[in-house]
């Protein structure tokens, strides 16, 4: 298996890439869509193995944080016709915060409940960017779904480490409770220092936070922990809260951890301290791993990544074999991209 980086880098790819991306990528989704259809396709994209190979097959022969955001948009290009019966909403940057406008431009066209798509693409960009803390701070954002699947794959940066990080929710009908939601994550470390509240092992947390907000016993232990944890420690107190969000979630008594998300205001800082809270004022312990699991380099002295899947490759590398066969692509380039799989999957 060849080796995955996630660095961060900018810049675009060239135009004549995308165009032959485009060719290529359409090819491919025709056949898995005709042969095995379009929850499968969601699957796919759901597993961050195959959604970097498809990367790697379709010509974009480096792997960085760029890979995330020139598949998307290549398949956003591809998918978003008449033809499919999938569409792509959002993307990097200004296209994340577009994705609510264009899931109401395209949920008409596949006779799905617009809104609540646009809940589920709220709730998974805040539960990845402040119920699991773990330095990365989401700038790309894309929800894929059919008339009656979804899924979001999304990805964080570590402006300070250049590195990124993606994220692949499982395929969902419904919106799904905020636990273990995620069916792959892939990192080029294991970072040490997590808050995972959308970890089951996390569950007594995230019900004694829901106690602690409606019960308006924030404040007063949020001032206790100060005598347990100090700054610059490695659980470092949030410095910041957003009091008016609190006293709003005091008025609103959620009943879910979803609902608490949700109310605007309430970002990591705020899920931090209650996570804290929980552990050292109620005993109540969060889930402090790391939940990647797909790593493949360790990233100095700090970094443990986790045992490659062999298993997983051989099984996506039998599928896009099965895949190409079946495409109308002139020989030669048949030929470029088997060899590309079989390069980008080489253990």
């Amino acid at each position: 298996m060849s080796e995955i980086y996630l660095p961060l880098h900018g810049g675009k790819a060239p135009y004549w890439l995308l165009k032959r991306m485009k060719g290529l990528a359409e090819q491919i989704v025709k056949v898995i869509v005709l042969e095995f259809g379009e929850l499968e396709f969601l699957k796919r994209i759901s597993d961050p193995i195959f959604f970097q190979s498809f990367s790697n097959v379709l010509g974009f022969d480096w792997n960085s944080s760029g890979t995330t955001t020139v598949l998307t948009g290549v398949l956003k290009s591809v998918l978003n016709k008449p033809e499919f019966e999938i569409r792509v909403a959002g993307g990097k940057g200004a296209n994340a915060l577009n994705t609510p406008e264009e899931i109401r431009k395209f949920a008409p066209e596949l006779n799905v409940d617009g809104e609540m798509l646009i809940k589920f693409s709220r709730l998974s960009a805040k539960a990845d960017n402040s119920a699991l803390i773990d330095g990365y701070t989401l700038y790309h954002h894309a929800v894929f779904f059919t008339p009656k699947h979804f899924t979001v794959v999304q990805q964080g940066m570590n402006a300070e480490e250049k590195l990124a990080r993606r994220y692949h929710w499982s395929v969902y009908e419904t919106i799904p409770k905020l636990e273990d939601v995620h069916s792959g994550i892939i990192s080029e470390r294991i970072e040490r220092e997590v808050v995972n509240m959308l970890s089951s092992i996390s569950r007594d947390a995230v019900k004694t936070s829901l106690d602690i907000i409606k019960d308006r016993k924030f404040k007063e232990d949020y001032e206790k922990i100060f005598s347990v944890v100090k700054f610059g420690e490695k659980l470092m107190v949030p410095r910041k809260i957003d009091w008016k969000a609190v006293e709003k979630a005091y008025e609103l008594q959620p009943e879910k951890f979803e609902d608490l998300l949700l109310i605007r205001g309430i970002g990591r800082e705020t899920i931090r301290a209650l996570a804290l809270i929980s552990d050292l004022v109620y005993n109540t312990e969060y889930d402090k791993q790391d939940p990647a699991k797909y790593c493949f380099a360790v990233g100095g002295k700090d970094g443990v990544p986790f045992p490659v899947r062999r298993d997983l490759y051989d099984q996506v590398l039998e599928f896009m074999n099965e895949v190409l066969k079946q495409t109308d692509l002139e020989s030669f380039e048949k030929k470029r991209a088997f060899e590309r799989l079989h390069k980008s999957l080489k253990i």
